[in-house]
């Protein structure tokens, strides 16, 4: 009888076991993995793509708050907060990283070789020497590519200037998406007989005396992808302004601020190419399997009000094609 009873207090205790365990692994949350958002200061193209990158995420079904962690830090143009946040996201294993811009992406770089890193907004990925092999990345790299449409931007140029003479072409020296992108569309110039004349600026600072002289020199003025240059454009918007001089900027934003028109990457939209791209990598996808990817064709932008008051025409079409396939601000 004793053997018996404690055979069935053996068995009730392994049942019990059982249950407490079942129910366990019933009710444990799965892992919500973490991502480490980097962007290099504040400027409203960089905001664009900072929002498109959540709302990707959210496609692919990480819900910010929820299914996962998002780690955002804005290094506000200085390079050793790029240096120290990297490092934090490191230190916290984070599943996954991305960089919005060169420098933020280069400053993930440096801090890990394993972790996944996915590139928002870097113009060229090879020439940075984040990316060896853009169609098989072989290392932990891959991302989304903010290359400009310069054919058609030259193209727009010369379409509403047609008494265009000569170009000003201005870049921040220490960026390397605009000094890429200000030597593709210098090349792309002699190409088609454009004169142009290339002026530099270090940092913000230098915007207001370099641009000021650049106006005394020519009849409109092209800003590559320059993320300097984006968060100071009211300077130059004020100078070209007074000199009546119009602004053709790369990128859709600096448009909205006072430019005159562009074909540009939506910031938004290639914000969402790559939270889609981060997603796919949370999933599992390889990175050697990801390529970069390019946005293939460029949206058209115009501000008719800018347009207005520098005496520029705007034909019809591309008002239509504006307010239909692009953007057109009154």
């Amino acid at each position: 009888m004793k053997r018996l009873i404690t055979f069935i207090a053996a068995i009730f205790i392994f049942l019990g076991f059982a249950f407490f365990q079942s129910n366990t692994k019933q009710t444990a949350k799965p892992k919500i993995p973490t991502v480490g958002l980097l962007q290099l200061m504040n400027q409203p193209a960089l905001a664009q793509i900072q929002k498109g990158v959540i709302a990707g995420l959210k496609d692919e079904g990480y819900v910010k708050g929820k299914t996962v962690k998002i780690d955002y830090q804005n290094a506000q143009g200085n390079q050793s907060n790029l240096k120290s946040m990297s490092e934090k996201f490191e230190n916290e294993n984070a599943d996954l990283m991305i960089g919005i811009t060169t420098p933020s992406s280069l400053a993930l770089a440096d801090v890990t070789k394993k972790t996944p890193i996915v590139l928002g907004a870097v113009t060229d990925p090879k020439g940075a020497g984040l990316v060896k092999n853009e169609d098989h990345p072989e290392a932990n790299i891959t991302g989304v590519s903010d290359q400009a449409p310069l054919k058609e931007q030259l193209g727009l140029i010369r379409k509403l200037m047609p008494k265009l003479k000569t170009l000003g072409i201005i870049y921040t020296s220490s960026d390397n998406s605009a000094v890429a992108q200000y030597k593709l569309f210098t090349k792309l110039c002699r190409q088609e007989n454009v004169k142009y004349k290339v002026y530099s600026i270090s940092n913000s600072n230098d915007l207001n005396q370099v641009s000021q002289t650049m106006l005394q020199n020519v009849d409109a003025v092209y800003v590559p992808t320059d993320n300097t240059i984006a968060g100071a454009m009211q300077t130059l918007v004020k100078n070209a302004n007074n000199a009546n001089v119009p602004i053709f900027p790369a990128v859709d934003t600096m448009v909205k601020q006072g430019g005159v028109a562009t074909y540009s990457v939506n910031q938004y939209k290639l914000g969402i190419m790559t939270g889609r791209m981060a997603g796919r990598l949370l999933k599992g996808k390889k990175i050697s399997k990801t390529p970069v990817e390019y946005v293939k064709h460029g949206e058209l932008t115009i501000n008719l009000k800018q347009a207005k008051k520098l005496g520029i025409h705007i034909p019809d079409s591309l008002l239509k094609t504006a307010k239909t396939e692009g953007e057109l601000f009154k």
